[in-house]
């Protein structure tokens, strides 16, 4: 018995030192790309460094189109409508480019798909809403600020040479909000054509109650024209050209911060015909004024980053 384990050894050693002389960069590229198709994309990303054969996996169109919403070529016709969008671009390189925040309408709205899941989020500045009085200055005006931001957990900006991510805390979306001094009927409306990718989405407004400015560079709020906003709840409202609607009311009461008001969700079922969202914000009851409101932006994104959005309050 002893000499036959003797036997066994040096042919599992000589196995094991064959064995180690295959390594990752000896598998296929189409095995490796099978494999990387299932993974997110900083997942393939981070990958795509570890050798020749998982960059040029990484490549593959096959796994960058199971990446991209199914009705991507709407999605550019949409926002580069006009626009001369590059041509014979590899599937990696579309969804890089449609994950930087792409402006369309004039500029008024930013649209991006979320890196980690390629879904499709929207911010609509307050530009690209209609603002009752907007135009008169003895009620809104037009504030230059570097607060127009989405966060973090919304926004990517895509390395594609190195096919690296990069984080940002926050980035600056829009040069300027609307800022409300004092009015009797306070009423916000905008609306949306857009091919969303079949899901559900959730629509927000967001707001500040007060004015913020640096003082001593430190960041203060102004609370001059607040006024109004305790006596009735202000009404959200959405509605979608397919007949789905929600309505949701809150009371205006924490001056000083950034928030995002949820108005409703509504469903998408991925139609190449583009679906028309309207939603609105309003406080009309006339009896008082109201004041001293900041009005950011419109965010649409999947429902279920709804979470990430609380805790970024």
């Amino acid at each position: 018995m002893g000499s036959l384990f003797s036997v066994l050894i040096p042919q599992f050693s000589s196995t094991v030192t064959k064995q180690n002389h295959s390594s990752l960069g000896d598998l296929p590229e189409s095995c490796v790309a099978s494999v990387l198709v299932y993974m997110d994309p900083p997942q393939i990303c981070k990958l795509s460094m570890l050798n020749r054969a998982f960059r040029g996996a990484s490549s593959a169109d096959f796994v960058w189109e199971s990446k991209l919403p199914m009705n991507y070529s709407s999605i550019i016709q949409r926002v580069f409508a006009g626009r001369n969008f590059p041509a014979n671009l590899c599937k990696r390189d579309i969804y890089a480019m449609l994950c930087r925040p792409n402006s369309f309408d004039g500029g008024s709205k930013k649209v991006w798909l979320d890196k980690r899941t390629g879904r499709v989020c929207m911010s609509i500045s307050s530009s690209g809403l209609t603002i009752t009085g907007i135009d008169d200055r003895r009620y809104w005006s037009r504030i230059e600020t570097d607060e127009s931001r989405v966060n973090w957990m919304f926004l990517y900006l895509w390395v594609i040479d190195v096919c690296a991510i990069r984080l940002a805390d926050e980035l600056r979306i829009f040069k300027s909000v609307a800022y409300l001094q004092q009015i009797w009927w306070f009423e916000v409306d905008g609306e949306v054509d857009f091919p969303f990718p079949i899901g559900s989405y959730s629509i927000f407004f967001r707001l500040q109650v007060g004015r913020a400015s640096r003082r001593f560079g430190r960041r203060v709020c102004n609370s001059e024209h607040v006024h109004g906003w305790d006596k009735k709840p202000v009404r959200f409202q959405l509605s979608t050209s397919d007949g789905q609607q929600a309505t949701t009311q809150c009371y205006l009461n924490e001056p000083g911060i950034w928030k995002y008001h949820h108005v409703g969700d509504f469903v998408a079922t991925g139609s190449v015909e583009p679906m028309k969202v309207k939603y609105s914000l309003t406080q009309i009851d006339c009896t008082h004024t109201k004041g001293g409101l900041c009005v950011d932006s419109v965010l649409i994104c999947p429902v279920e980053f709804t979470e990430r959005l609380k805790q970024s309050f």
